[in-house]
């Protein structure tokens, strides 16, 4: 079911849609777009952010990450 939705935009916001339609989308199909790509990007940035702190409360990962970097270190050259 489509919603009609009604929105002023800003000119920066103008500016994004121009671009978007100069692709050859409509006004319609590039805000629909824009809207769901931007949904979308929030999601991966979340799952991203839980999977992060998954890892850092992995105490092997952890251990592991920590000997990984003191191996780095110590076959760094020395200035």
């Amino acid at each position: 079911m489509a919603h009609a939705v009604s929105v002023r935009l800003d000119d920066e916001a103008v500016r994004a849609l121009n671009r978007l339609t100069s692709t050859g989308l409509s006004q319609s199909e590039a805000i629909r777009s824009a809207l769901v790509e931007a949904a979308s990007r929030l999601f991966d940035m979340d799952s991203l952010a839980a999977e992060a702190r998954a890892l850092e409360a992995d105490e092997r990962d952890r251990a592991e990450m920590l000997a990984v970097a003191e191996l780095m270190e110590s076959l760094r050259a020395e200035r």
